[in-house]
């Protein structure tokens, strides 16, 4: 061969290797770094038949299964769930069709894929070989989520929902809902079996599916008030600081009146003036309205409402994100007035209220909730611990010392007294009208026990009646986390 020949063959030679390289480095991509998207692709047609072929990690809590799978034939698995109803705001479900829950959050970690349970990460990747799944470690108290969800289940009330919160911590100890479902319905493997359940649940109209106590919201009543109180103590308020109350209160430009609750005749909401922890005691709606609507006013009441968590989706666990409870930005002071007495267009989950009680149980710091514990590998090896990670800072340590003062004294001669005497300190009761309907949602906020307060508790109950009526829910919840 001649030169010219030579160096053509050459540069072929170059141009193959090229291509072979890049070839390879393309293969080495999708199969080792795009694989996990390729497997989730919805155009992957796959992806649903081929994940139930996979033995999916087990949640657990307090080292009970929550949730496990089980093999049903030769090759495929079918998740199982333990007092599935009273469980499934935490574990979710996993179906033919989708997955929420933790089955969501940790969906990865329970199948195998994710990377930290890859001995050797790129060379699984290339290779395409199967890890098999961890074990999720939930933070919830087992039995007093068992408590939680047969306490608003017995109340016999339309909606209900409880969240407990470790204050210092923000890990989520109970979150119970009612009405509920259970997971092991839905989690069939024969589609026409699950469709038909899902129709079902979803055409019921109470929305079983839906976690009441992080998915709805609801006009938390006069619990709202420690948040407009709270922003009174930023504003250079004291608990002792005279505050406006009496019999009835008129917003500027308001066409109606807003008037203190009836059985609060002759007491001291009748007064002119009272200090502001017995306004907080007895929820005199006349002073919240007043500071809503004028002093401090509706900017500092919704910047106080932004720390504690207001206007934000509070995410507890990758992905997992609760609705946003809000508070009115307005101009108007008769909107700001309804609002800050809990009604109006003020809303708010009930892990959101278990948040306002947290924050001021930890000296004013919110602690942003987390539901998961720890991630294990199938041998048992930690992979992740969740550490506690700081939200924001609502008050300062000594207003959030007068907080827990204010919510004592409810306990102790206001609102709350019926719960002198039970697990719970210090707390806040709240009754909402809902327009149009024959019940109330009735709230209690709180925290306990007694000796060396820890857990911040909100419960929401729809029925006719008060907030102090969900106050033995609470009370109950905290016992069984302090027994």
């Amino acid at each position: 061969m001649g030169p010219g020949t030579d160096r053509a063959l050459a540069r072929t030679w170059v141009v193959t290797l090229v291509l072979i390289v890049a070839l390879m480095a393309n293969i080495t991509y999708v199969q080792g770094f795009q694989a996990q998207e390729l497997r989730d692709s919805a155009l992957n047609a796959r992806r649903l038949d081929d994940r139930f072929k996979i033995d999916r990690g087990p949640i657990v809590a307090d080292g009970e299964r929550l949730a496990w799978s089980e093999k049903i034939d030769g090759e495929r698995y079918r998740r199982r769930y333990e007092d599935g109803p009273v469980f499934a705001p935490v574990t979710g479900y996993f179906s033919v069709f989708s997955q929420t829950g933790l089955e969501e959050a940790a969906n990865h970690f329970l199948d195998g894929t994710d990377d930290r349970l890859a001995t050797s990460n790129l060379i699984d990747k290339i290779l395409g070989e199967h890890v098999p799944g961890g074990t999720v470690e939930a933070t919830v108290d087992v039995e007093a989520q068992r408590v939680a969800y047969r306490a608003l289940k017995d109340a016999g009330v339309r909606r209900a929902a409880a969240v407990v919160l470790d204050a210092d911590t923000g890990a989520i100890l109970v979150m119970a809902s009612t009405p509920a479902y259970d997971p092991n319905e839905v989690s069939t493997l024969d589609r026409e079996e699950a469709e038909a359940a899902f129709q079902r649940l979803n055409a019921q109209r109470l929305k079983p599916l839906l976690n009441k106590a992080t998915g709805e919201l609801f006009p938390p009543g006069s619990t709202f008030k420690t948040v407009v109180a709270a922003a009174a103590l930023e504003a250079g308020a004291s608990k002792d600081t005279g505050v406006r109350a009496g019999r009835s209160y008129k917003p500027p430009g308001a066409g109606q009146a807003i008037n203190n609750d009836a059985g609060d005749i002759g007491g001291a909401c009748d007064l002119r003036r009272i200090p502001l922890i017995e306004a907080y005691a007895q929820s005199c709606n006349t002073t919240f309205a007043y500071m809503g609507a004028e002093e401090p006013g509706n900017d500092a009441v919704h910047e106080e409402a932004a720390e504690f968590g207001f206007g934000d989706r509070i995410e507890y666990a990758d992905g997992l994100l609760s609705a946003a409870s809000s508070f009115p930005r307005t101009d108007q002071p008769a909107l700001s007035a309804l609002g800050s007495i809990g009604q109006g267009s003020t809303v708010a989950t009930p892990l959101q209220m278990a948040m306002v009680a947290a924050g001021i149980l930890n000296d004013g710091v919110i602690m942003r909730p987390h539901l998961i514990d720890r991630l294990r590998a199938p041998g048992g090896r930690t992979v992740d611990d969740i550490s506690p990670g700081r939200m924001s800072r609502a008050l300062t340590s000594e207003q959030a010392r007068q907080m827990r003062d204010m919510m004592e004294a409810v306990v102790e001669r206001g609102t709350g007294k019926s719960l002198k005497g039970t697990s719970i300190l210090g707390g806040k009761t709240g009754t909402a009208d809902v327009t149009g309907a024959p019940y109330n949602d009735r709230w209690f906020i709180g925290f306990g026990p007694r000796e060396d307060p820890e857990y911040a508790v909100a419960v929401m109950t729809e029925a006719p009646g008060y907030g102090i009526e969900s106050g033995p829910i609470a009370a109950e919840i905290v016992g069984a986390l302090a027994a």
